[in-house]
Protein backbone atom coordinates (compact mmCIF):
# COMPACT_ATOMS: atom_id res chain seq x y z
CA UNK A 1 0.00 0.00 0.00
CA UNK A 2 3.00 2.12 0.57
CA UNK A 3 4.63 2.00 -2.66
CA UNK A 4 1.20 1.93 -4.39
CA UNK A 5 0.96 5.99 -2.74
CA UNK A 6 4.27 6.85 -3.61
CA UNK A 7 3.66 5.55 -7.29
CA UNK A 8 0.30 7.80 -7.49
CA UNK A 9 2.22 10.81 -5.60
CA UNK A 10 4.78 10.07 -8.78
CA UNK A 11 2.40 10.25 -11.08
CA UNK A 12 0.47 13.13 -9.99
CA UNK A 13 3.69 15.48 -9.96
CA UNK A 14 4.51 14.65 -13.37
CA UNK A 15 1.44 14.88 -14.62
CA UNK A 16 1.65 18.59 -12.81
CA UNK A 17 5.01 19.41 -14.01
CA UNK A 18 3.30 18.55 -17.84
CA UNK A 19 0.59 20.79 -17.51
CA UNK A 20 2.72 23.72 -15.87
CA UNK A 21 5.32 23.38 -18.61
CA UNK A 22 2.64 24.00 -21.60
CA UNK A 23 0.76 26.50 -19.92
CA UNK A 24 1.26 29.54 -21.91
CA UNK A 25 -0.20 32.08 -18.93
CA UNK A 26 2.40 34.75 -17.65
CA UNK A 27 2.87 37.18 -15.54
CA UNK A 28 3.80 41.22 -15.50
CA UNK A 29 5.14 43.03 -12.86
CA UNK A 30 5.56 46.92 -13.42
CA UNK A 31 7.45 49.31 -11.46
CA UNK A 32 8.30 51.91 -13.31
CA UNK A 33 10.12 52.40 -14.97
CA UNK A 34 10.91 48.83 -14.67
CA UNK A 35 8.77 46.41 -16.25
CA UNK A 36 8.97 42.40 -14.99
CA UNK A 37 7.56 39.96 -16.91
CA UNK A 38 7.44 35.91 -15.51
CA UNK A 39 5.33 33.36 -17.05
CA UNK A 40 3.08 31.89 -14.47
CA UNK A 41 5.12 28.55 -13.83
CA UNK A 42 8.14 30.01 -13.00
CA UNK A 43 5.93 32.52 -10.35
CA UNK A 44 4.45 29.93 -8.55
CA UNK A 45 8.20 27.91 -8.26
CA UNK A 46 9.82 31.37 -6.85
CA UNK A 47 6.52 31.95 -4.60
CA UNK A 48 6.97 28.23 -3.19
CA UNK A 49 11.13 28.80 -2.75
CA UNK A 50 10.83 31.75 -0.80
CA UNK A 51 7.74 30.17 1.81
CA UNK A 52 10.43 27.19 2.44
CA UNK A 53 13.31 29.79 2.52
CA UNK A 54 11.16 31.93 4.91
CA UNK A 55 10.19 29.33 7.04
CA UNK A 56 13.81 27.46 7.64
CA UNK A 57 14.83 31.16 8.04
CA UNK A 58 12.07 31.37 10.95
CA UNK A 59 12.88 27.90 12.54
CA UNK A 60 16.23 28.44 12.44
CA UNK A 61 16.37 32.41 14.47
CA UNK A 62 14.07 30.45 16.88
CA UNK A 63 16.09 27.92 17.27
CA UNK A 64 19.04 30.17 18.12
CA UNK A 65 16.69 31.46 20.58
CA UNK A 66 16.38 28.29 22.38
CA UNK A 67 20.00 27.29 22.30
CA UNK A 68 21.03 28.53 25.76
CA UNK A 69 17.93 26.76 27.17
CA UNK A 70 18.53 23.86 25.52
CA UNK A 71 22.05 23.73 26.75
CA UNK A 72 20.86 23.72 30.30
CA UNK A 73 18.23 21.09 30.22
CA UNK A 74 20.97 18.92 28.10
CA UNK A 75 23.56 19.71 30.98
CA UNK A 76 20.80 19.39 33.68
CA UNK A 77 19.77 15.86 32.35
CA UNK A 78 23.49 14.57 31.95
CA UNK A 79 23.94 15.52 35.66
CA UNK A 80 20.64 13.79 36.66
CA UNK A 81 21.83 10.67 35.03
CA UNK A 82 25.52 10.57 36.42
CA UNK A 83 23.57 10.94 39.98
CA UNK A 84 21.01 8.65 39.16
CA UNK A 85 24.03 6.53 38.57
CA UNK A 86 26.17 7.45 41.88
CA UNK A 87 23.10 6.92 43.37
CA UNK A 88 22.68 3.40 42.52
CA UNK A 89 26.31 2.83 43.15
CA UNK A 90 26.06 4.23 46.55
CA UNK A 91 23.03 2.43 47.75
CA UNK A 92 24.68 -1.17 46.29
CA UNK A 93 27.62 -0.15 47.98
CA UNK A 94 25.84 0.54 51.65
CA UNK A 95 23.54 -2.70 51.34
CA UNK A 96 26.79 -4.59 50.81
CA UNK A 97 28.98 -3.02 53.32
CA UNK A 98 31.09 -1.39 51.38
CA UNK A 99 30.62 2.00 53.31
CA UNK A 100 33.86 3.78 52.21
CA UNK A 101 32.31 3.14 48.47
CA UNK A 102 28.87 4.31 49.75
CA UNK A 103 30.14 7.27 51.02
CA UNK A 104 32.08 8.57 47.98
CA UNK A 105 29.63 8.23 45.63
CA UNK A 106 26.99 10.13 47.88
CA UNK A 107 29.59 12.85 47.85
CA UNK A 108 30.71 12.64 44.69
CA UNK A 109 26.70 13.56 43.70
CA UNK A 110 26.20 16.30 46.26
CA UNK A 111 29.42 18.20 44.57
CA UNK A 112 27.09 17.81 41.17
CA UNK A 113 24.55 19.68 42.80
CA UNK A 114 22.12 17.19 43.97
CA UNK A 115 19.98 18.78 45.82
CA UNK A 116 17.77 15.27 47.72
CA UNK A 117 18.35 14.96 51.21
CA UNK A 118 19.08 11.34 50.48
CA UNK A 119 22.68 11.67 49.17
CA UNK A 120 23.81 13.10 52.42
CA UNK A 121 21.69 10.85 54.68
CA UNK A 122 23.58 7.58 52.58
CA UNK A 123 26.81 9.40 53.47
CA UNK A 124 26.01 9.92 57.03
CA UNK A 125 24.95 6.48 57.97
CA UNK A 126 28.01 5.22 55.68
CA UNK A 127 30.32 7.47 57.66
CA UNK A 128 28.63 6.56 60.72
CA UNK A 129 29.49 2.84 59.84
CA UNK A 130 32.99 3.54 59.63
CA UNK A 131 33.21 6.02 62.77
CA UNK A 132 33.80 9.13 61.45
CA UNK A 133 31.21 10.84 63.49
CA UNK A 134 32.22 14.23 62.35
CA UNK A 135 32.10 13.66 58.52
CA UNK A 136 28.42 12.21 59.60
CA UNK A 137 27.38 15.07 61.38
CA UNK A 138 28.85 17.64 58.59
CA UNK A 139 26.50 15.42 56.15
CA UNK A 140 24.05 15.45 58.51
CA UNK A 141 23.92 19.82 58.32
CA UNK A 142 23.99 19.49 54.69
CA UNK A 143 20.57 17.66 54.74
CA UNK A 144 18.76 20.21 57.26
CA UNK A 145 16.20 22.61 55.99
CA UNK A 146 14.83 20.37 53.71
CA UNK A 147 11.14 19.60 53.04
CA UNK A 148 9.55 17.51 55.44
CA UNK A 149 10.10 13.73 53.77
CA UNK A 150 13.74 14.92 53.53
CA UNK A 151 13.78 16.34 57.39
CA UNK A 152 11.90 12.57 58.55
CA UNK A 153 14.89 11.08 57.15
CA UNK A 154 17.71 12.99 59.05
CA UNK A 155 15.81 13.00 61.82
CA UNK A 156 15.45 8.63 61.72
CA UNK A 157 19.21 9.03 61.04
CA UNK A 158 20.11 11.05 63.92
CA UNK A 159 17.96 9.06 65.95
CA UNK A 160 19.85 5.84 65.08
CA UNK A 161 23.35 7.72 65.54
CA UNK A 162 22.50 8.37 69.18
CA UNK A 163 21.24 5.38 69.97
CA UNK A 164 24.42 3.51 68.54
CA UNK A 165 26.18 5.41 70.91
CA UNK A 166 24.12 5.25 73.92
CA UNK A 167 22.93 8.19 73.97
CA UNK A 168 19.29 7.97 74.91
CA UNK A 169 18.32 11.84 75.57
CA UNK A 170 19.93 12.88 72.26
CA UNK A 171 17.70 10.39 70.72
CA UNK A 172 14.58 10.91 72.18
CA UNK A 173 15.15 14.82 71.26
CA UNK A 174 15.23 13.90 67.68
CA UNK A 175 12.23 11.64 67.82
CA UNK A 176 10.51 14.85 70.01
CA UNK A 177 11.26 17.05 66.84
CA UNK A 178 10.09 14.47 64.47
CA UNK A 179 6.81 14.23 66.22
CA UNK A 180 6.27 18.26 66.57
CA UNK A 181 6.94 18.22 62.15
CA UNK A 182 4.09 16.41 62.20
CA UNK A 183 4.93 12.72 61.63
CA UNK A 184 2.67 10.78 64.52
CA UNK A 185 2.56 6.86 64.54
CA UNK A 186 5.29 6.37 62.39
CA UNK A 187 6.15 2.99 63.32
CA UNK A 188 10.08 2.97 62.61
CA UNK A 189 9.95 5.95 64.81
CA UNK A 190 7.93 3.92 67.47
CA UNK A 191 10.71 1.19 67.39
CA UNK A 192 13.26 3.52 67.94
CA UNK A 193 11.60 5.44 70.36
CA UNK A 194 11.30 1.84 72.14
CA UNK A 195 15.18 1.09 71.90
CA UNK A 196 15.69 5.07 73.12
CA UNK A 197 13.39 4.61 76.31
CA UNK A 198 14.75 1.01 76.83
CA UNK A 199 18.13 2.40 77.27
CA UNK A 200 16.85 5.44 79.16
CA UNK A 201 15.49 3.51 81.92
CA UNK A 202 11.95 4.89 81.74
CA UNK A 203 10.31 1.81 81.91
CA UNK A 204 6.70 3.16 82.17
CA UNK A 205 7.16 4.84 78.21
CA UNK A 206 8.17 1.40 77.53
CA UNK A 207 4.84 -0.28 78.46
CA UNK A 208 3.37 2.77 76.47
CA UNK A 209 5.06 2.04 73.20
CA UNK A 210 5.36 -1.95 72.98
CA UNK A 211 1.46 -1.42 73.78
CA UNK A 212 1.28 0.72 70.31
CA UNK A 213 3.55 -1.59 68.39
CA UNK A 214 1.61 -4.41 69.34
CA UNK A 215 -1.84 -2.75 68.32
CA UNK A 216 -0.21 -2.17 64.93
CA UNK A 217 1.34 -5.42 64.64
CA UNK A 218 4.51 -4.47 64.27
CA UNK A 219 6.67 -6.67 66.58
CA UNK A 220 7.00 -10.42 67.58
CA UNK A 221 4.45 -11.33 69.72
CA UNK A 222 7.31 -13.43 71.78
CA UNK A 223 9.56 -10.67 71.88
CA UNK A 224 7.02 -8.07 72.93
CA UNK A 225 6.44 -10.45 75.72
CA UNK A 226 10.13 -10.89 76.57
CA UNK A 227 10.38 -7.31 76.72
CA UNK A 228 7.47 -6.78 78.81
CA UNK A 229 8.66 -9.18 81.60
CA UNK A 230 12.08 -7.22 81.36
CA UNK A 231 10.49 -3.37 82.15
CA UNK A 232 7.95 -4.90 84.65
CA UNK A 233 11.44 -6.84 86.12
CA UNK A 234 12.92 -3.71 85.87
CA UNK A 235 10.22 -1.18 87.32
CA UNK A 236 10.17 -3.82 90.94
CA UNK A 237 14.38 -3.23 90.87
CA UNK A 238 13.80 0.48 90.76
CA UNK A 239 11.34 0.67 93.74
CA UNK A 240 12.59 2.57 96.91
CA UNK A 241 10.14 1.50 99.48
CA UNK A 242 7.36 -0.74 100.51
CA UNK A 243 4.87 1.37 99.79
CA UNK A 244 6.10 2.19 95.97
CA UNK A 245 6.82 -1.79 95.61
CA UNK A 246 3.37 -2.57 96.68
CA UNK A 247 1.56 -0.13 94.13
CA UNK A 248 4.33 -1.39 91.21
CA UNK A 249 2.75 -5.01 91.94
CA UNK A 250 -0.94 -3.78 92.06
CA UNK A 251 -0.90 -2.57 88.51
CA UNK A 252 0.94 -5.50 87.36
CA UNK A 253 -1.37 -7.94 85.51
CA UNK A 254 -2.40 -11.22 87.20
CA UNK A 255 -0.56 -13.38 84.53
CA UNK A 256 2.75 -11.57 84.67
CA UNK A 257 3.12 -11.75 88.40
CA UNK A 258 2.79 -15.90 88.09
CA UNK A 259 6.01 -15.78 86.35
CA UNK A 260 8.62 -17.27 87.61
CA UNK A 261 11.08 -14.44 87.09
CA UNK A 262 9.19 -11.55 88.27
CA UNK A 263 7.83 -13.62 91.20
CA UNK A 264 11.31 -14.40 92.01
CA UNK A 265 12.22 -10.83 91.84
CA UNK A 266 9.13 -9.27 93.76
CA UNK A 267 9.72 -11.99 96.72
CA UNK A 268 13.14 -10.93 97.06
CA UNK A 269 11.83 -7.30 97.06
CA UNK A 270 9.23 -7.55 99.49
CA UNK A 271 11.37 -9.94 101.71
CA UNK A 272 13.70 -7.74 101.84
CA UNK A 273 11.66 -4.87 103.34
CA UNK A 274 10.14 -7.80 105.86
CA UNK A 275 6.74 -8.41 104.06
CA UNK A 276 7.53 -12.15 103.65
CA UNK A 277 3.68 -12.99 103.41
CA UNK A 278 2.88 -10.94 100.27
CA UNK A 279 6.19 -12.87 99.04
CA UNK A 280 5.01 -16.11 100.14
CA UNK A 281 1.78 -15.61 98.22
CA UNK A 282 3.02 -14.52 95.10
CA UNK A 283 5.64 -17.34 94.93
CA UNK A 284 2.94 -19.76 95.85
CA UNK A 285 0.68 -18.46 92.71
CA UNK A 286 3.51 -18.65 90.74
CA UNK A 287 4.16 -22.15 91.54
CA UNK A 288 0.47 -23.32 91.34
CA UNK A 289 0.62 -22.01 87.49
CA UNK A 290 3.74 -23.50 86.99
CA UNK A 291 6.38 -25.60 89.14
CA UNK A 292 10.18 -24.19 89.13
CA UNK A 293 12.72 -25.80 90.83
CA UNK A 294 14.21 -22.78 91.82
CA UNK A 295 11.68 -20.39 92.10
CA UNK A 296 10.77 -22.81 95.08
CA UNK A 297 13.84 -22.34 97.35
CA UNK A 298 12.75 -18.98 97.93
CA UNK A 299 9.49 -20.35 99.34
CA UNK A 300 11.67 -21.09 102.54
CA UNK A 301 13.34 -18.02 102.67
CA UNK A 302 11.49 -15.84 104.39
CA UNK A 303 8.48 -17.65 106.56
CA UNK A 304 5.68 -15.73 107.04
CA UNK A 305 3.68 -15.42 110.43
CA UNK A 306 1.54 -18.47 109.34
CA UNK A 307 4.70 -20.75 108.90
CA UNK A 308 2.93 -24.03 109.75
CA UNK A 309 0.76 -23.18 106.97
CA UNK A 310 3.88 -22.99 104.96
CA UNK A 311 5.65 -25.85 105.50
CA UNK A 312 1.41 -27.92 105.30
CA UNK A 313 1.13 -26.32 101.42
CA UNK A 314 4.86 -27.60 100.76
CA UNK A 315 4.29 -30.76 101.60
CA UNK A 316 1.18 -30.96 99.59
CA UNK A 317 3.76 -29.69 97.11
CA UNK A 318 6.04 -32.67 97.81
CA UNK A 319 3.67 -35.48 96.92
CA UNK A 320 3.67 -34.03 93.20
CA UNK A 321 7.46 -33.73 93.52
CA UNK A 322 8.91 -36.16 95.77
CA UNK A 323 12.96 -35.48 94.49
CA UNK A 324 12.66 -31.64 94.14
CA UNK A 325 16.36 -30.54 96.02
CA UNK A 326 14.61 -27.08 96.07
CA UNK A 327 11.38 -28.11 97.41
CA UNK A 328 13.23 -30.37 99.77
CA UNK A 329 15.55 -27.40 100.81
CA UNK A 330 12.80 -25.02 101.57
CA UNK A 331 10.83 -27.05 103.50
CA UNK A 332 14.13 -28.08 105.76
CA UNK A 333 14.43 -24.15 106.43
CA UNK A 334 10.67 -23.75 107.43
CA UNK A 335 11.14 -26.00 109.80
CA UNK A 336 14.10 -25.19 110.72
CA UNK A 337 12.45 -21.47 111.42
CA UNK A 338 9.46 -23.63 113.66
CA UNK A 339 12.31 -25.34 115.70
CA UNK A 340 11.58 -28.39 114.12
CA UNK A 341 15.19 -30.11 114.49
CA UNK A 342 14.05 -34.01 112.94
CA UNK A 343 11.86 -32.69 110.10
CA UNK A 344 14.89 -30.29 109.34
CA UNK A 345 17.35 -32.52 109.33
CA UNK A 346 15.20 -35.07 107.30
CA UNK A 347 14.18 -32.82 104.28
CA UNK A 348 18.23 -31.06 104.30
CA UNK A 349 19.84 -34.47 104.47
CA UNK A 350 17.41 -35.90 101.51
CA UNK A 351 17.94 -32.09 99.88
CA UNK A 352 21.76 -33.02 100.10
CA UNK A 353 21.82 -36.59 98.45
CA UNK A 354 19.17 -35.25 95.46
CA UNK A 355 21.33 -32.43 94.59
CA UNK A 356 24.20 -30.88 97.08
CA UNK A 357 24.35 -27.36 97.16
CA UNK A 358 25.73 -23.93 98.96
CA UNK A 359 22.60 -23.60 100.49
CA UNK A 360 21.70 -27.20 102.06
CA UNK A 361 24.90 -27.39 103.44
CA UNK A 362 24.59 -23.54 105.08
CA UNK A 363 21.35 -24.75 106.56
CA UNK A 364 22.78 -28.08 107.44
CA UNK A 365 25.32 -26.04 109.61
CA UNK A 366 22.84 -23.71 111.04
CA UNK A 367 21.02 -26.84 112.20
CA UNK A 368 23.99 -28.35 114.07
CA UNK A 369 24.66 -25.13 116.17
CA UNK A 370 20.98 -24.75 116.78
CA UNK A 371 21.48 -28.44 118.72
CA UNK A 372 24.89 -27.62 119.93
CA UNK A 373 26.81 -29.15 117.51
CA UNK A 374 29.36 -26.51 116.15
CA UNK A 375 32.38 -29.13 115.17
CA UNK A 376 29.76 -30.44 112.70
CA UNK A 377 28.39 -27.16 111.76
CA UNK A 378 31.91 -26.28 110.89
CA UNK A 379 32.09 -29.42 108.72
CA UNK A 380 28.88 -27.93 106.89
CA UNK A 381 30.70 -24.67 106.64
CA UNK A 382 33.15 -25.91 104.56
CA UNK A 383 31.14 -28.25 102.51
CA UNK A 384 29.39 -25.37 101.38
CA UNK A 385 32.43 -23.23 100.72
CA UNK A 386 34.24 -26.15 98.85
CA UNK A 387 31.11 -26.17 96.70
CA UNK A 388 31.63 -22.47 95.74
CA UNK A 389 34.65 -22.60 94.87
CA UNK A 390 33.79 -25.43 92.82
CA UNK A 391 30.88 -23.91 90.76
CA UNK A 392 33.17 -20.34 90.24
Amino acid sequence: MKYLLWILLLFTAAAALTTASHNPAYLLLVYPPYRIELSFTLFIVLLLFMFVFGYGLVRLVFAAMQLPAYVRKFRLERTQAKARKLLDESLGAFFEGRYAVAEKASAHAMELGESSALYPIIAARSAHELREYAKRDAYLSAADDKSMGDSTMRLMATTKFMLDQHDPRAALNALQKLRDSGVKGHIGALSLELKAQQQAGNWDAVLKVLEQLEKRESIDATLAEQMRQQAWLEKIRAQKNLAGLTACLKNMPANLKRRGRIAAAAARALSQYGSCSPAQQLLSDSLNAQWDSELVTLYGDCPSENAVAQIEQAEKWLNQHKDDAGLLLALGKLCLYQKLWGKARSYLDASASVSPSHGAYTALGQLAEQLGNPEEGARYYQKAIELAQKID
